[in-house]
């Protein structure tokens, strides 16, 4: 009986109903929110078995591969609309602050769209249809969706405890760019610099500087700013992690 859709389609309701394709109404309660990623899960008591989608791995996409959004755009109810994957791991869309890893795709998303899936040709759930971009407020060919593989991370957060724990480490990072890395006599353009050490936070108790640029994460490397932010938020609370970093140059 639970539901995942997007915070700001629920955030706010006094009350929720939930229709099935069948017509039936339920009335849903809300099990959890988290505002920073734009997802919520309510929950519906049903008297029978109810037919679900599973999830596929949005980390196996490929920019141009066909997707189909189902959703109730202008409220029209169970709308099908299709297109490709136009980009992927798009970033400062909404709120700056917020944990974004946009997947992007031309199939038709409009208002009522909201906390519908976005899912590959096998039918797999790879995305949760959250936003456009449009000067008219319509469908322009740029829409949004939360990728599977974090949206799967909320929602079990979100049934267990009713809210997300994020990891910390006390730094603020800011994007890698060429200006930067010339001032920095870098030859690098991907990983995240460090633009301020909070006070007596782990990174500052581990030896990291402003100024250094983090260049991997437990091995993997660190592709952007965004791509480190959200790495550190998934990592459970306590755990050590070990990070790689250049400073003046030198790993």
């Amino acid at each position: 009986g639970h539901i995942l859709t997007n915070n700001h389609v629920v955030s706010g309701a006094t009350k929720i109903t939930v229709k099935m394709a069948s017509g039936e109404e339920f009335e849903g309660k809300t099990v959890g929110a988290d505002p920073k990623t734009d997802l919520a899960v309510i929950k519906i008591k049903t008297p029978k078995n109810i037919p679900y989608l599973t999830f596929g791995d949005s980390d196996k996409l490929r920019v141009g591969e066909w997707v189909v959004a189902i959703g109730n755009p202008r409220g029209l109810e169970q709308t099908v609309t299709a297109g490709i994957i136009s980009a992927k791991h798009r970033a400062g869309i909404l709120d700056p602050s917020s944990y974004q890893d946009y997947i992007q795709t031309d199939a038709a998303i409009n208002p009522g769209n909201s906390g519908g899936p976005l899912l590959n040709l096998a039918g797999e759930v790879i995305g949760v249809n959250a936003a456009i971009v449009s000067e008219s407020g319509g469908f322009e060919g740029i829409g949004f969706a939360i990728p599977s593989k974090m949206a799967i991370a909320i929602a079990d957060a979100l049934i267990k405890t009713g809210k997300v724990m994020r990891g910390w480490l006390g730094v603020s990072v800011q994007e890698l760019t060429a200006p930067l890395a010339k001032s920095l006599n870098l030859k690098v353009l991907r990983g995240a610099l460090v633009a301020d050490v909070a006070k007596g936070g782990p990174a500052e108790k581990a030896g990291i500087q402003r100024g250094d640029v983090i260049v991997s994460l437990n091995g993997a490397a660190v592709q952007s700013a965004n791509d480190f932010r959200n790495a550190i938020a998934a990592s459970r609370v306590g755990k050590k992690v070990e990070i790689g970093l250049l400073r003046k140059g030198e790993r």
